[in-house]
Parts: structure tokens; sequence; C-alpha cells
């Protein structure tokens, strides 16, 4: 159960510094409109999964996608030195379509209401 904890702790830690590090350091025009929504690390710390979503949806995601591949072994880097972890680990990126599942949801929510209505 201890490492889970750890994990989790991690990832927190992993996208809060990934957050900043893109509002504030990165000057690729395709991760501006990025925002890190969240951050799952392997139980043994090898690897993290960032998802990621774009004020774009997911017509940006592609674009998204590749400034975040260009942008890895930087990224990595900075994160390494402030998050001072023995193995940094793996990042890998996804984008999360869970805002968009939620925004379809809501859009024929709203269908339905008006549809009842009118």
């Amino acid at each position: 159960m201890k490492a889970y904890q750890r994990a989790d702790r991690v990832g927190g830690q992993i996208r809060k510094e990934l957050s900043a590090l893109l509002h504030k350091e990165i000057s690729d025009p395709r991760l501006a409109e990025a925002t890190i929504t969240g951050v799952d690390v392997s139980r043994d710390l090898r690897i993290a999964k960032v998802y990621f979503v774009s004020l774009g949806g997911s017509a940006q995601c592609d674009t998204v996608m590749a400034g975040f591949i260009r942008a890895k072994g930087y990224l990595k880097r900075i994160l390494a030195g402030r998050l001072r972890l023995r193995y940094m680990p793996d990042l890998t990126f996804y984008y999360d379509e869970s805002f968009d599942y939620g925004d379809r949801i809501e859009r024929l929510l709203r269908q339905l209401d008006t549809d009842s209505h009118g």
C-alpha cells in the first residue's frame, strides 16, 4: 500500500511542476494551450502517464502531442532537477478524452431539455 501512496505523491508533484513549466517556461506555441489534467505514476515509479487537454479540443490533439514529444527530454531533465528523485519516471503523454465525453453528454442533456420544453 505504501508504494501506491508514494506513486500518487510523485504523480501530484509531477503534475504541479509540469503545469508550472508549461505556463511559465515553455515557448513552444503548440503547448501554450495545453493543460495537464492528471499524472498516473506506475507503482515502481518508472513510468508517468501524463494526461492533457487542449483548448482546441481533440482537433488539436496531434499538434499538442507533437509538441510534447519534441519537448519530452527537456521536460524530463527539468523535472528531475526540481523533484530530486533517484530515478525520474519516463514521461508518456495521452490526450484526456474525458473532457470531450463530458462536453458531449452535457450537449445531449441540453438538447433533451430543449426538446422536452419546445
